[in-house]
Formats: C-alpha cells, structure tokens, sequence
C-alpha cells in the first residue's frame, strides 16, 4: 500500500532539518529505499504525487490480438502463440482481458 501524499512530506521535511536517513527511518518506520525514491521523485518532478500507473503489454499488443481473431475466429490457442511468439497461457489471459470467448455453436 501507498504512503500518503502528506505523510511522504512529512518524512522529507524530517530530513531536511537535518536529520540522517537511519533516523527518519527509525522515526517514522519506514524503509530507506522507499525515502531515498522519494526523494528522487521530488528532485525530477518537484512533487510527490504519485506517476500515473501506465497499463502495457510485453508482448501481445491488444489490437493486433483482436484484429487476428477477426481474421481467424476458429485459431487454436497454440496456433495464436505461434503467431505472436509468446506462450498459450499469455494468449489465454489477453483474450480474457479483451473479452474474446472461444465460438459456441
């Protein structure tokens, strides 16, 4: 889970009257990675809100998935991993994401 916004302040604040990161650590209980990523976060960006989570897919691009299933509505599992070179269980898992179902006669 997330820290919050003013909680994160709080933590920077801490340090920069001068206090060492063990310190902050101790005071606040929280690790020395997260407060050093946070700091890094306010230097590049000037804030600490949190970056947009991007959604992204290796290797099966959406789009591309859909558009072979328009053309090859009867493919096999196997037959779409081949074509897109990845493994059955990422087919299986894009098309679920997608909502593409198998055909019911």
């Amino acid at each position: 889970m997330a820290y919050d916004k003013k909680y994160r302040e709080n933590v920077l604040r801490y340090i920069d009257e001068g206090h060492t990161l063990e310190e902050a650590k101790k005071v606040f209980q929280v690790g020395t990675t997260a407060i050093k990523r946070w700091r890094k976060l306010r230097k590049e960006t000037g804030s600490l809100q949190d970056r947009p989570r991007g959604k992204w897919h290796k290797k099966i691009d959406p789009v591309k998935l859909a558009a072979y299933y328009e053309e090859n509505p009867d493919s096999y599992l196997n037959e779409a991993a081949e074509a897109f070179g990845c493994s059955i269980t990422a087919i299986f898992k894009a098309k679920a994401r997608l909502g593409i179902t198998r055909k019911k006669n």
